[in-house]
């Protein structure tokens, strides 16, 4: 099984920038997600990054701001979060799943973060 830690997030402004990371342990896994939660919301898909850290995909919401990348020297994934909106504000959850299932719904996922949260003020 796979454990996931998560650090960053915090307070930011608006048109600011924080960075979260992500770093699996034990188990394997094909896909590394982040996801975001708002109170009474489900989780909605962000960006996804593939184990090998070939292919990299992001929900239309964020594209062109936000960047998912792998540090395989580190094994940490990071999400880079660029020209925030207050929007953007949530509790930020990476998870992985197997090879099977959609990236971009939670249900694929088997193995989650504890969760980071993210303000963006305006």
């Amino acid at each position: 099984q796979v454990q996931l830690v998560q650090s960053g997030g915090g307070l930011a402004q608006a048109g600011d920038s924080l960075r979260l990371s992500c770093a699996p342990s034990g188990g394997t896994f094909y896909t590394l997600g982040w996801f975001r939660q708002t109170p009474g919301t489900g989780r909605e898909f962000v960006a996804a990054i593939t184990r090998s850290g070939d292919s990299a995909y992001y929900d239309d919401s964020v594209k062109g701001r936000f960047t998912i990348s792998r540090d395989n020297a580190k094994n940490t994934v990071y999400l880079q979060m660029n020209s925030l909106k207050p929007e953007d504000a949530a509790v930020y959850f990476c998870a992985t799943k197997p090879d099977r299932g959609s990236r971009y719904s939670p249900g694929s996922y088997d193995a989650w973060g504890q969760g980071t949260q993210v303000y963006v003020s305006s």
